[in-house]
């Protein structure tokens, strides 16, 4: 019986060291950090980082999309304005994702990702389904909660010298 005690204890443990939650999440950091560094090239390949292209996209989303008007309007702003959003949106995901692969500042990398996942899960309601944005919308959330870069990452170095730093 103790054995098995011990045993069970000590599967908690697993991987450098790290207790399994922390590396679970370093899992999920990772996967959503190069989700958005294979969307970042996926629409450098299609053109939606032109002007052209992003206010294709965000047009059509104010034509098919369930979202409230006040959204609409912000989308509208946004399609007219693409010049300068095309590459703030470009900027934005690959910054994501490269910090959130390398574990760096993830904590507000990933609370920033839940608010950009959250308006493009927004921006498509009714145009696809409701669960394809809205897992690494939550996922995202619990990256920052749970300070996913403590494990695998950059952060875990940075909080050797300042453990209590709100930032990793």
């Amino acid at each position: 019986m103790t054995t098995n005690a011990t045993q069970a204890q000590n599967s908690t443990v697993s991987f450098i060291g790290r207790p399994d939650a922390a590396n679970g999440l370093a899992l999920v950091r990772v996967t959503i950090g190069a989700m958005f560094v294979w969307v970042f090239f996926e629409n450098l390949g299609k053109g939606g980082y032109t002007p052209a292209g992003y206010a294709g996209v965000i047009n059509y989303y104010i034509k098919s999309s369930h979202s409230p008007a006040a959204w609409k309007w912000v989308m509208g702003l946004m399609a007219s304005h693409a010049a300068m959003a095309a590459p703030m949106q470009a900027a934005t995901e690959i910054s994501l994702g490269i910090l959130l692969v390398i574990g760096l500042l993830t904590r507000p990398a990933a609370f920033v990702a839940f608010l950009f996942l959250t308006s493009l899960w927004i921006s498509e309601w009714g145009t696809s389904w409701v669960w394809e944005l809205l897992v690494p919308v939550i996922a995202s959330l619990g990256l920052a909660v749970g300070r996913a870069g403590r494990a695998w990452g950059i952060d875990a170095l940075l909080a050797r010298r300042r453990p209590a730093s709100p930032w990793w």
